[in-house]
């Protein structure tokens, strides 16, 4: 793993594969750093002929935390965006964009083609039209457009996205305990969790950094962000969305939606998927993001 100074903030990142294929920049969701891309995914990728890098969003991970910034309170920057005001918020998912962006810069990647899944779907269509001259492709996993017509996720799964876990040095059992519940309620109906290997990633990440009040700035900055289809109509790069029919955290209202405002955008609805990436579903999705590749070749 290596560290680049961008956009005035420290980044973790790291790369795989041949450094003059096409680049893939993998952009992770909400609280998730880098590693939960796993290596089996990257390496699915990089098989159909790209360089793969992944970075840890700022406030996660290895990247620079904003620690001396208390965790805004949800309700008063909701209550702002409903307004029409500027919400109190240390950084918003527009500044999180930048920083994908900035990294390109450091990395001396002139475009890449840039997959989110969830929080990260939302960074990278921002990527896609903050930054167009950055952006070969883009596919948006698991995310929505901060429509706030769109339903809402179901009450058990927004109960474990806001519930907080214990900490994983005090309580290593109910942490874990913890990070098996909302894998089931989260995860895709389809494709049952190795109960194991989600131990083990939860525990793996927790041991390289923790930072339970960086979840609280990531969520208020996407409140903060609001909704953004009159950005994704500024998309011009060949985009490709994927979304689980049996998501329950983002519905695939949200999918579809971000599909509607994309010009151009297909639409690829998975059965069985929920809001996760099940190994059984990394072939499918390389193919997918690869075949989006190739739309933005011919474009070009």
């Amino acid at each position: 793993m290596a560290r680049a100074e961008a956009n005035g903030i420290s980044i973790e990142y790291d790369s795989l594969g041949d450094e003059d294929a096409e680049t893939i920049l993998l952009v992770a969701g909400l609280g998730m750093q880098m590693i939960r891309w796993s290596a089996e995914f990257r390496e699915t990728l990089a098989a159909q002929g790209f360089r793969v890098v992944r970075f840890d969003n700022r406030d996660v991970g290895l990247t620079t935390h904003f620690n001396d910034v208390p965790v805004p309170e949800l309700n008063a920057v909701a209550a702002a965006v409903a307004l029409g005001q500027r919400p109190d918020v240390p950084y918003t998912l527009y500044d999180m964009a930048d920083d994908a962006a900035a990294l390109l810069d450091v990395l001396e990647i002139e475009r890449a083609h840039v997959v989110g899944a969830s929080m990260g779907g939302m960074i990278a269509q921002l990527v896609a039209s903050e930054h167009p001259h950055r952006t070969a492709s883009l596919t948006s996993i698991m995310s929505n457009t901060g429509n706030p017509a769109l339903p809402p996720a179901t009450p058990e799964a927004m109960a474990v996205l806001l519930q907080r876990p214990p900490s994983p040095f005090e309580d290593e059992a109910g942490f874990l305990a913890h990070s098996l519940r909302s894998a089931r309620v989260i995860g895709s109906p389809g494709y049952p969790i190795d109960e194991a290997e989600q131990q083990a990633q939860a525990l793996a990440a927790a041991r390289r950094a923790y930072n339970p009040a960086g979840f609280g700035r990531q969520i208020a900055a996407v409140t903060a962000t609001g909704d953004r289809r009159p950005r994704l109509n500024a998309i011009t790069a060949p985009t490709l969305v994927i979304h689980g029919a049996a998501d329950p955290l983002v519905p695939l209202a949200g999918g579809e939606d971000t599909a509607a405002n994309i010009e151009g955008a297909e639409l690829k609805v998975i059965e069985g998927m929920g809001h996760d990436l099940p190994p059984a579903l990394f072939e499918t999705l390389a193919q997918a993001i690869a075949a989006n590749a190739r739309r933005a070749r011919v474009a070009a």
